[in-house]
């Protein structure tokens, strides 16, 4: 099994975010930006934490390593290619994968994803029978496949998670779904509702 202290988080944090004006990870929720909440939540499953975005992508101070998307490859499947190569390096057996765009991650995210893998590739997380190839485990020697996997004009992160082996971990989706993603003002706002709800009774 892998151990929590072999595994890199990266947050993902490449997308334009035009639906909701640019500028997504700066986004503020309960006052703190999308991209500082990542952060946060991925410090608590490793000390070996970066951030994969865009060359253009503005973050101003943010304390993690920063990663360039592979650019040439389109989608989320170019930070999970930086991020892979990051995790590498580092030495780490397995690296999670989280957005900046989904705030509401469970705190049990890598623990559950670590015992599902098994000798799987990767472990994904899913909510209301929809898998999130964003929110997933990968072990690092994915990276061996990737490079085949590009050069066939493929692109889809879900298809790559096919590709080699996957494996899912389901969450409940009621009463806030922890893989709700922010992409538009009106769903930051629900959030944001939520977020206040969850403070104001948090059993509840």
């Amino acid at each position: 099994m892998i151990e929590p202290a072999e595994l890199a988080v990266v947050v993902l944090a490449g997308g334009e975010g035009r639906r909701i004006g640019g500028g997504k990870p700066l986004r503020k929720l309960g006052g703190e930006t999308l991209i500082d909440r990542a952060l946060r939540k991925a410090r608590r499953w490793s000390p070996y934490v970066a951030v994969a975005l865009r060359a253009e992508t503005h973050l101003g101070a943010v304390d993690a390593d920063r990663l360039s998307d592979d650019s040439d490859v389109a989608g989320p499947l170019a930070g999970v290619a930086a991020a892979l190569r990051y995790a590498k390096k580092a030495g780490r057996a397995a690296l999670l994968t989280i957005p900046c765009d989904t705030p509401f991650v469970p705190d049990d995210l890598a623990s559950r994803l670590v015992i599902e893998i098994g000798d799987a590739a990767v472990a994904v997380a899913a909510s209301g029978g929809e898998i999130h190839p964003v929110c997933a485990l990968w072990k690092v020697e994915a990276l061996a496949n990737l490079a085949g996997y590009v050069a066939s004009g493929r692109r889809s992160l879900r298809g790559f998670a096919a590709e080699i082996g996957f494996r899912v971990a389901e969450w409940p989706s009621e009463p806030i779904d922890p893989f709700f993603n922010v992409n538009t003002a009106e769903e930051l706002a629900q959030a944001e509702a939520w977020l206040a709800r969850r403070n104001a009774d948090p059993v509840g």
